[in-house]
């Protein structure tokens, strides 16, 4: 048996009135998930503990199959350990984001106006942290490149105890109420002025301002952790996994429970991503001998992060049509058997802009006999019908793995 996640992140929504009180998921024509949702076990599962806040980091944790309550250790040291770069035991990681800040003056009455600085290019984006890098690096910090606007700051010889906010959660909202603060509050504002000072009249800068897109004005730091460290998913379950994603954060998932972790040509992160490259990826990872694959597609969640109604509906779609369809279509033509499970993170209300804590529809589909429990189509609302329902994202993964 093989084993395949289809993680559409933040795909979970609630009802829209622009949608005529329907949800993304229930608005989008989705006509491969909702079979398989006929024919297999819908219900909804909680994903991210009371106890922590509902980030990606956390809720994809907790869908690998690691309890969060006994292995997280912050976002940002998975995120570095995806790119690479080195975390001793007394280090600590910062998810170092380019955003876009309105032109108030001083900092301090700025607005967060782009938590993605337009999703500025990885290539224009490693000039402005070599920048930053170069100003600001010392004995004590050390900036490093990542993709797009997802960066990374590690501080040596030290430990947890500063509150950050994540930006995505404060779009179009004055900053003030947003810095960082407690044990190296004043120190990380400090290095976020003295960036905005580096980057706001960068050449970068000014040529995407010509260009009509969004400056990358100053660096948000957020999302601080520690080394963390997992068991090998294959200790755990005895499957032999590969973890596809665009995300950094998703990466260093895999690379901490030492699963294999192809990096995808074209793979971005958005809307505009390699869908079929990734779902190319999972069968090739199948062929190659490998029992599990974990496939984590971020745009949902980008679109949900930036009220895009349309463009939510669109990647739903599109990973319908391009991913399950491919799939499981490629499956069955190598008389493979499988389960698939499809789910969400954690949703990404379009009427927030960010994460929430709800309990998320999941689907498991099993080709080799007829699971259903009374599902018709795969939604928010048509897993609430089914009263199927898991208390922790680790007990479903027992569940579908059949362990």
């Amino acid at each position: 048996m093989k084993y395949i996640v289809i993680l559409a992140d933040g795909m979970a929504d609630r009802p829209l009135e622009e949608l005529g009180g329907l949800t993304v998921l229930e608005k989008a024509d989705k006509p491969t998930i909702d079979a398989l949702a006929a024919l297999g076990e819908v219900g909804l599962v909680k994903t991210v503990p009371d106890s922590l806040k509902p980030g990606s980091d956390v809720a994809n944790l907790s869908v690998m199959g690691y309890a969060p309550e006994k292995y997280y250790t912050g976002r940002s040291p998975l995120e570095a350990i995806s790119m690479g770069v080195p975390l001793k035991d007394d280090d600590i990681a910062i998810r170092c984001n380019l955003v876009t800040l309105s032109n108030e003056e001083p900092y301090e009455k700025k607005r967060m106006a782009d938590y993605s600085a337009g999703e500025i290019t990885t290539e224009e984006a490693k000039e402005l942290i070599s920048a930053v890098a170069e100003k600001l690096n010392d004995d004590l910090h050390s900036f490093h490149n990542g993709i797009s606007y997802r960066h990374c700051l590690v501080r040596h010889s030290s430990r947890i105890g500063t509150d950050f906010t994540p930006p995505h959660d404060i779009s179009d909202k004055p900053i003030a109420e947003y810095l960082p603060k407690g044990l190296y509050g004043e120190e990380m504002l400090l290095l976020m002025k003295k960036s905005y000072d580096i980057l706001a009249k960068h050449p970068v800068n000014v040529k995407r301002r010509e260009r009509g897109l969004n400056p990358a004005t100053s660096i948000w730091l957020w999302g601080e952790g520690t080394k963390p460290s997992l068991p090998s998913f294959y200790d755990k379950y005895h499957l032999k996994g590969e973890v596809i994603s665009a995300v950094d954060l998703i990466k260093g998932l895999g690379i901490s429970a030492e699963m294999r972790v192809p990096d995808i040509e074209g793979a971005t992160g958005n809307l505009r991503t390699n869908f079929k490259g990734k779902a190319k990826a999972a069968i090739d990872a199948f062929k190659d001998g490998y029992d599990y694959v974990y496939l984590h597609m971020e745009a949902p969640d980008e679109c949900g992060h930036q009220g895009d109604t349309a463009g939510k509906i669109r990647s739903i779609e599109i990973i319908d049509s391009v991913v399950v369809r491919y799939i499981k279509s490629e499956l069955d033509r190598l008389s493979i058997p499988y389960r698939m499970l499809i789910m969400p993170d954690h949703p990404t209300p379009i009427s927030i802009k960010t994460h929430s804590r709800e309990a998320v529809p999941y689907l498991i589909y099993d080709s080799t006999k007829d699971i259903s429990n009374g599902a018709v189509t795969y939604s928010e609302r048509e897993a609430a019908n089914t009263k199927k329902y898991y208390a922790d994202a680790p007990s479903l993964i027992e569940h579908f793995l059949e362990k």
